[in-house]
């Protein structure tokens, strides 16, 4: 018995979906730690135990900064993560073209909480907010180098509709127009930079309606 067994697990160990399920669960731990790794930045601030309510309310308000970094980066990784499970869920065969974009993007993901760190600590100075938005350009462009990869033929599942395809490449781009949006504010005003993040949505339905545009056109 424990001949044809272990066989059956060999072989199950190094079957491409094995390969592409050790891909996304390392994934998926990267994005977990830099997303906890965040908070690492909120730090207690330390008072006299005798200090007036006042006190630990002005402090408390001083860390506005370091909470709106930590939001608006938890819910960007979050964001990113749900995008590379999306397309994964979409892939079904193994492919070591898979490994380099993979890597990248979660090469950059990884260093988002310094850059957290380095807008939050110097909030509304240009510098820092602009390395902030161009290091997430740089994570956008992996995303959907990545993502597009997972979709890809060959790789994607067989019955795939080239349509869900498109649309997950749509998504790629809005995520990339909505962070060079954050860029540009960020060179005028920085204090709003972020803000401009919540842009993304507003270019997906861009990208949707001209892709409707383009598509009605065909079929006339």
């Amino acid at each position: 018995m424990n001949g044809p067994i272990s066989a059956s697990v060999a072989s199950t160990h190094h079957s491409p979906a094995h390969a592409l399920e050790r891909l996304v669960f390392f994934s998926d731990a990267v994005f977990a730690i830099s997303i906890t790794l965040l908070v690492i930045e909120l730090h207690v601030p330390v008072l006299p135990r005798n200090a007036p309510d006042l006190d630990y309310a002005i402090t408390l308000f001083n860390l506005t900064p370091h909470f709106i970094g930590f939001f608006a980066s938890f819910f960007v990784i979050g964001a990113f993560w749900g995008g590379h499970h999306r397309a994964f869920d979409c892939a079904r065969h193994w492919s070591p073209r898979l490994m380099r974009p993979n890597l990248f993007l979660l090469c950059t993901v990884a260093a988002m909480p310094f850059f957290t760190a380095f807008m939050s600590d110097y909030y509304g100075k240009r510098v820092p907010t602009i390395a902030y938005c161009v290091w997430l350009l740089l994570v956008a462009i992996c995303n959907l180098w990545n993502n597009s990869m997972a979709v890809s033929p060959g790789i994607a599942a067989d019955d795939l509709d080239p349509e869900h395809a498109a649309l997950m490449k749509r998504r790629g781009w809005a995520v990339i127009l909505g962070t060079l949006t954050a860029l540009a504010v960020a060179a005028v005003n920085p204090w709003i930079a972020l803000f401009a993040l919540t842009s993304m949505p507003l270019w997906r339905l861009v990208l949707e309606r001209l892709h409707r545009r383009r598509v009605n056109r065909t079929i006339r």
